[in-house]
């Protein structure tokens, strides 16, 4: 008996493929199933290439061992093998003002899946149910224009599928789009076939925690790219004056911690200063307010490392009492 050979249990009802000659005369078998198992070789029984002629019955399907296959390849002909890689989220463009969000699963699992939107803890549903293998689920268009507003995006799914498997890890993933990153990511959708701004929920997190790093000059090359045919996306100008006190930002601030209060207002911060100098901006004042000044702490401890930044002052005294910054962009 050697590797390769088509053999039967002899006490069994089993057929399958040798696949490696183990110690003490003992092969190991992959039958059709799938499951490897070792065998004496006193309990098999070479199956003859003759055999379906002698007994007059139809050749049984070629069986062939499964082999192993690298994470996002796609099937191949022959036995089922299976893509562990490829989960999606795709904002096909639709015109300069909307985006079209789709969901799109090019593995060969079953996806029950969640998909919501908001600032913690309040979330909206999105979408929700079983996204089938390489498959597409449209989700629903947003704004361009309301781009700082989307919120944080969290994406929860299982791994499903009718057989044998080794368990997997659910698969949750939190997003919050910047504009310096989310515009300079266009490229063709997987399935879709459609050119889309497109963020992989499965990607290896040591390439997803890359340090990225802004360059304005680009960000606009991009964002105006006047090639033919292709429909442009303008991310939005900022005002010359930010106000971020958290009345202004959400209607659920009595709800919210004082942390919870605080993050919010980093995070628009630091979207809306990101979008000044995407845009070209000269300057942009943020308004803080005066309370017990912690977030003009945070806002000067980050503009004084933030590269893109000439100097920035307290300004306009008579208005806001110190309670606003003027930042002059590079």
């Amino acid at each position: 008996m050697n590797i390769g050979d088509k053999v039967r249990l002899t006490h069994g009802i089993e057929q399958g493929v040798i696949t490696r000659i183990l110690q003490g005369n003992i092969v190991e078998v992959e039958i059709e199933d799938g499951f490897k198992i070792p065998v004496q070789r006193s309990e098999l029984s070479v199956v003859s290439s003759v055999e379906a002629q002698v007994f007059k019955a139809p050749e049984p399907n070629r069986f062939e061992p499964q082999r192993q296959q690298e994470w996002g390849t796609q099937r191949t002909s022959g036995p089922e093998i299976v893509a562990n890689k490829g989960i999606y989220m795709a904002f096909v463009v639709v015109n300069d003002r909307e985006l079209s969000l789709h969901l799109v699963n090019n593995t060969d699992w079953d996806l029950p899946f969640m998909l919501s939107v908001g600032t913690d803890p309040h979330h909206k549903g999105l979408a929700s149910g079983t996204l089938k293998p390489k498959t597409t689920l449209k989700v629903q268009d947003f704004l361009v224009k309301e781009f700082e507003e989307w919120g944080t995006f969290v994406f929860q799914a299982f791994y499903y599928r009718l057989a044998f498997m080794s368990l997997r890890e659910p698969l949750i993933k939190k997003i919050k789009f910047r504009a310096n990153t989310f515009f300079n990511n266009k490229q063709k959708a997987p399935i879709l076939a459609k050119d889309a701004y497109v963020y992989q929920l499965d990607a290896e997190e040591s390439k997803a925690a890359r340090p990225l790093k802004i360059e304005p000059e680009k960000i606009i090359e991009k964002m105006f790219d006047t090639q033919v045919n292709e429909t442009k996306v303008n991310l939005p100008k900022p005002s010359p004056s930010v106000d971020l006190h958290i009345e202004v930002l959400t209607k659920d601030f009595l709800s919210m911690s004082n942390t919870q209060m605080l993050n919010l207002q980093l995070e628009t911060f630091e979207k809306q200063f990101e979008a000044a100098i995407a845009n070209g901006m000269d300057e942009i004042t943020f308004i803080h307010g005066i309370g017990n000044g912690v977030l003009r702490t945070e806002l000067h401890k980050k503009l004084s490392k933030h590269k893109n930044v000439k100097f920035f002052e307290d300004t306009q005294k008579e208005k806001f009492g110190y309670g606003a910054t003027k930042i002059k962009i590079k």
